[in-house]
C-alpha cells in the first residue's frame, strides 16, 4: 500500500478514470483509430508519473529487488491502458481491431519506459505524447519514414508500424527495468 501511494497510484487511477470518461464522451460517435490511439496515449501517460519514487535513497533500501518491481509496474500500466481502450468495444459499433490496440499499447509503454529512464518518472508522459503529436500532424504517405513516424495511426497490416512498436516496447521495457527512472 505504501509503495502504491509513493508512486501516486491512487491519484493516477482517479485521473485515468476521469480522462477516459471525457475522451469516451467526446468521441462517442466515432470511436475510430485516432480517438483510440489518443485514449491509449492518455491511459499510458497518466500513470507514468509514478515511475519514480519520492526519495531515491529510500528506494534503494527496499527488501525486494527493483528490476522485477519496475517491470511489473510497467506491465500494470500497459494492462490498464489496454483495458481502457478495449472497454468501449462493449458498446461501440465501430471497433478498432485488438491487434492495433495491443501494438499501440506496447509501443507507447516502451516510450514511457524510455522517457522515465532519460528524463525521470515524472516526465514519463513526454515521449508518448510526442509520438501521438507526430503521428497526428504528419501528412499521410507510404514511404517507410512516414510509416514509422505515424505508426500509432497505421492499420494492423503495416509491417513498419508493427516493427516500430515492437522495437520501442522491447527497448523501453528493458531500459526501464534495468536502469529505472532518472534520479
Amino acid at each position: 500500500m505504501l509503495y502504491a501511494r509513493s508512486r501516486a497510484v491512487p491519484a493516477s487511477l482517479a485521473a485515468l478514470v476521469v480522462s477516459m470518461a471525457v475522451l469516451w464522451s467526446l468521441a462517442r460517435d466515432s470511436w475510430s483509430l485516432t480517438p483510440v490511439s489518443l485514449a491509449l496515449t492518455v491511459a499510458v501517460a497518466v500513470p507514468a508519473i509514478g515511475l519514480s519514487g519520492q526519495d531515491a535513497d529510500l528506494d534503494r533500501t527496499a527488501a525486494i529487488r527493483w528490476r522485477p518491481r519496475r517491470g511489473l509496474h510497467l506491465l500494470l500500466i500497459g494492462g490498464l491502458a489496454f483495458g481502457a481502450a478495449l472497454l468501449p468495444r462493449l458498446w461501440e459499433t465501430e471497433r478498432v481491431p485488438v491487434e492495433i490496440i495491443a501494438r499501440n499499447a506496447g509501443g507507447l509503454l516502451g516510450l514511457v519506459g524510455i522517457a522515465a529512464m532519460l528524463f525521470g518518472g515524472a516526465y514519463g508522459w513526454t515521449l508518448p505524447l510526442l509520438a501521438f503529436a507526430v503521428a497526428f500532424f504528419t501528412p499521410p504517405g507510404t514511404d517507410t519514414g512516414t510509416l514509422v513516424a505515424t505508426w500509432l495511426l497505421q492499420p494492423a497490416d503495416v509491417a513498419a508500424a508493427t516493427w516500430t512498436a515492437v522495437v520501442l516496447a522491447v527497448a523501453g521495457f528493458g531500459t526501464y527495468a534495468v536502469f529505472g527512472g532518472r534520479r
